[in-house]
């Protein structure tokens, strides 16, 4: 028997690392004022489908033995975060504060085939601002600094964070005389994916256009700067609507909100758009220069009015979520990240024989209320295996019961130094 493909189980000294990656994110969202939430991993199929065409990704969620009760075919697996929150936020309203900062780590499913970076079951950290009727820019310019801290703190280096806002691409393409502006938006998305000539090809044959527009379409994706002089490229390519002056004004925005940053982490990308046709500004995707194959490792964008299928108010948003499933596991794939101990046990207490279990059962305890880690091996056996066992699973103390004329013993299994050791008032040496 082997575990299904597509979803992801570690090692014990690797999910250590993982839960330690969670914590990390986890806190880095709070010192924002975000406040986390957790939503069903089960929604209604309606409540899935609320933001465009996804049922290929929706796992569905039917009984074994469910006797023609076909209410179980309208649940299904939620395949991200962003769609159960818009209908949080309108089950809540009432009681929500705006403007509303949560974040949310959980897990998501989508029914992909799998492959390097692409999984049946993943971890996504999100973060969304929902406001009543409208929502600062500097929201849009907040979320990429946070992700940028957050793999600051991970150690990750070689992030990139690609930012484009979709009135650009529709206002040029609308300035083009192009009517139909999404298949072509959905098409200028894919340059990275396919290349020049590919993007060229599809506008040709899936739109129908003619080859100079194409061409003049492609002009603009080709534009990626880590400075504001994007939007002088863009000028100089004699397009004009206020739709893209108004997409220029927004992005030139939140680039100079971020220039404290490292030059070349946030690039002004024009030719990203994101998939979801319910981004209407802002769009992000982030990716590691290092492994390009990899895809994006963090995404979102600014929306308008996802929340209107479930509430009749206004209530646009922005968000972002980390991919941390691809993340970690293609970094875990190339040795980035150290494995962690095997075990979160500090100390071990060696079982010596039965007559003394009791004793040996109040010193484990005794160290665990003062906020030790504590493992007493289960059986009398020989003490070097007792030791053998703390040492492959990389527990650093070995605890000795007191023997003979000699009281409490503890050693250091790196070092090898054993001394005398008083449970009431032991500490392990910090860390090096």
């Amino acid at each position: 028997m082997t575990k299904v493909s597509g979803f992801v189980e570690w090692l014990p000294e690797q999910r250590i690392v993982e839960l330690q990656w969670l914590d990390e994110i986890r806190r880095t969202f709070e010192s924002y004022g975000f406040c986390s939430i957790e939503t069903p991993a089960v929604e209604e199929i309606e409540v899935l489908l609320a933001k465009g065409e996804t049922d290929k990704e929706i796992y569905i969620i039917k009984r074994l033995q469910g006797e023609g009760d076909k209410s179980d075919a309208r649940l299904g697996l939620h395949y991200d975060l962003t769609v159960p929150l818009a209908r949080y936020v309108a089950e809540h309203y009432n009681d929500l504060v705006f403007p509303f900062k949560r974040y949310q780590i959980q897990r998501v499913w989508r029914g992909e085939r799998p492959q390097e970076g692409r999984y049946r079951e993943f971890y996504q950290c999100d973060i969304d601002v929902i406001n009543n009727n409208t929502i600062p820019l500097h929201f849009d310019a907040e979320m990429p600094a946070i992700v940028y801290e957050i793999f600051k703190r991970l150690g990750i280096e070689s992030f990139q964070m690609h930012i484009n806002n979709r009135k650009v691409l529709e206002g040029y393409f609308k300035g083009l005389g192009i009517e139909d502006t999404i298949p072509v938006i959905r098409i200028v998305d894919k340059l990275d994916k396919i290349g020049h000539g590919g993007v060229l090809t599809q506008l040709q044959e899936q739109v129908g256009m003619e080859s100079e527009l194409a061409e003049r379409c492609l002009a603009i994706g080709s534009i990626c700067t880590p400075d504001l002089s994007f939007v002088e490229r863009v000028r100089a390519l004699g397009v004009q609507s206020e739709l893209l002056e108004q997409g220029l004004d927004e992005l030139q925005f939140v680039m100079n909100e971020l220039r404290n940053l490292p030059s070349g982490v946030i690039l002004a990308d024009l030719a990203i758009a994101r998939g979801f046709d319910y981004y209407t500004g802002t769009v992000y995707e982030g990716k590691l220069a290092e492994f390009p194959a990899l895809g994006t490792i963090c995404s979102g964008g600014r929306y308008e009015d996802l929340t209107g299928s479930f509430i009749s108010r206004k209530l646009p948003g922005v968000g972002i979520s980390i991919g941390l499933t691809r993340l970690f596991a293609k970094l875990v794939a190339e040795k980035k990240i150290q494995p962690g101990p095997k075990s979160p046990t500090q100390v071990l207490v060696i079982f010596p024989d039965d007559e003394r279990r009791a004793e040996a059962v109040q010193t484990a305890s005794i160290l665990r209320e003062r906020g030790l880690n504590v493992e007493l091996y289960p059986t009398p056996i020989k003490q070097a295996q007792q030791l053998r066992y703390a040492s492959r699973k990389g527990i650093p103390y070995a605890w000795f019961l007191p023997y003979a004329e000699k009281g409490h013993e503890v050693k250091n299994l790196l070092s090898g130094e054993q001394q005398a050791a008083d449970p009431t008032t032991w500490r392990p040496s910090p860390a090096r």
